[in-house]
């Protein structure tokens, strides 16, 4: 199982309404994470728009290529870009892995 970690940046205008947001993740957009094997999926917010992102899955490229595959993933992706600041990707393109360096088992 990798243990993935990330870094985006949400735009710190809009933290409480992306927070807003995930407290009512979509059913069916939860579905689509648990299918495309997505388990342990965290996201942390920190006041200056930081969010870290956790999640351990089999295959990270795997379980990003099977949401890209998603018609509801399209649409929460598309209802999330403006609030990250990015290079106009959407946040599931710019998901750059962190390397581990230690982990306590």
């Amino acid at each position: 199982m990798e243990r993935v970690c990330f870094v985006l940046q949400v735009k710190k205008d809009r933290l409480e309404e992306y927070k807003q947001h995930h407290e009512q993740v979509w059913p069916e957009m939860l579905a689509a994470l648990s299918e495309t094997g997505w388990h342990n999926y965290s996201l942390f917010l920190r006041d200056d728009g930081m969010l870290i992102g956790y999640v351990e899955t089999p295959d990270f490229q795997k379980a990003l290529d099977g949401m890209a595959a998603k018609d509801v993933n399209e649409r929460w992706q598309k209802m999330m870009l403006p609030f990250f600041e990015t290079d106009g990707k959407k946040a599931d393109e710019s998901m750059a892995p962190i390397a581990e360096v230690f982990h306590l088992d």
